[in-house]
C-alpha cells in the first residue's frame, strides 16, 4: 500500500512554473482584453468603470449583447486574491455575451489591503450594483480565487441579499480554491493573513450551501494535483448536503488555457455556464 502525503505547499499551489511557456500569463491576456473592450465600446455596448463602492477599486465593467439580455453573467477574476484587476479578462466575455448575455466584470480591493473576508463582501457589492442594471437570471462564474468567491456567494451565509440570491440560477467555479486552510501553510499568507477562523468562514468546502442553485466545479486535467483535488471535493461535499452539483475535468487544460472556452458561444464550458 502507498501514501501520498503533499510535502511542498509552494509547488502544489504554483501553477507558471509547472507549464510550458507558462511566465506568459497574465501578460497573454492583456492585448485581447483590451482588443474586445475597443469593439465593444466602438459598437456602443461597453460600459466600463462603473461604481459598486466608494473603494479604489471598487469599479466594474459592463458588455452587452445586441438586443435585450437574456440575464447577467458575472465574472469574478483570480491571482490569489493578491494581483491583477478587471483589465486582464474582457475578451472572456465574449462567448456569453454573442449569446444574448450581458456580462459584469469586476476589480476589487486586493489583500494586504483587503481580506478575503472583504473581497466577498465587495464582490456581493458588485454583483447587486450590476443585478440592478440587468433584469433576469443571474450566472456566477469565477477563476482560481474567484472560483472561490463565487461558490461562497451560493452559501447560507451568502453576503448577498435574498433577493439577488434568489435570482441566481447557476455557479461555474472554474479551477476554485475551496479550502482555504492548505494556503495557511504557504509563505502567501504574510499578505493573505488567513487564520483558522477565516479559514472556516470562508472556505466553501467547509461551508452549507443553498439548495436552489446548481454548482458546476470546472477544472482543466493538466493541472496542479490540488486544483484538480479541490474541483472534486466542493463537488462532492456539497452534493451530501443537498445541492445539485457537477465536476467536470477538461482533457489537456492547464490552469490557465482552461479559460479559453468563455470566448466561444459554442464551447461546453459556456455551454454548461448558461445552460437552463
Amino acid at each position: 500500500m502507498s501514501y501520498f502525503k503533499v510535502t511542498d505547499w509552494e509547488a502544489a499551489y504554483t501553477n507558471g512554473a509547472y507549464i510550458v511557456n507558462g511566465d506568459q500569463w497574465p501578460d497573454a491576456w492583456v492585448e485581447p482584453a483590451r482588443s474586445f473592450r475597443e469593439k465593444m465600446t466602438a459598437a456602443g455596448r461597453a460600459k466600463l468603470d462603473l461604481t459598486y463602492g466608494e473603494a479604489e477599486r471598487n469599479r466594474f465593467d459592463l458588455f452587452l449583447p445586441e438586443g435585450q439580455p437574456k440575464g447577467l453573467v458575472v465574472f469574478v477574476h483570480g491571482g490569489y486574491w493578491l494581483q491583477l484587476d478587471k483589465s486582464y479578462w474582457s475578451h472572456l466575455a465574449a462567448g456569453s455575451v454573442s449569446a444574448g448575455y450581458a456580462v459584469a466584470i469586476p476589480s476589487y480591493t486586493l489583500c494586504p489591503d483587503n481580506r478575503i473576508s472583504g473581497i466577498g463582501q465587495e464582490i456581493a457589492a458588485a454583483i447587486t450594483a450590476a443585478a440592478t442594471l440587468i433584469e433576469g437570471p443571474i450566472v456566477l462564474t469565477g477563476h482560481s480565487a474567484g472560483g472561490q468567491l463565487v461558490a461562497r456567494m451560493m452559501t447560507k451565509s451568502s453576503p448577498l441579499d435574498a433577493s439577488i440570491l434568489k435570482r441566481i440560477r447557476h455557479v461555474l467555479a472554474i479551477s476554485g480554491v475551496h479550502d482555504l486552510r492548505p494556503l495557511m501553510k504557504r509563505k502567501m499568507n504574510e499578505q493573505l493573513r488567513i487564520d483558522n477562523a477565516e479559514a472556516k468562514a470562508e472556505s466553501p468546502a467547509l461551508l452549507e450551501p443553498v439548495d436552489t442553485i446548481r454548482l458546476t466545479c470546472w477544472v482543466g486535467g493538466a493541472e496542479r494535483a490540488e486544483f484538480i483535488r479541490l474541483n472534486a471535493l466542493l463537488a462532492n461535499i456539497w452534493i451530501g448536503l443537498g445541492a445539485a452539483t457537477e465536476a467536470v475535468i477538461e482533457p489537456d487544460k492547464h490552469h490557465y488555457s482552461v479559460l479559453d472556452g468563455l470566448m466561444d458561444p459554442g464551447h461546453s464550458l459556456t455551454r454548461t455556464l448558461l445552460a437552463q
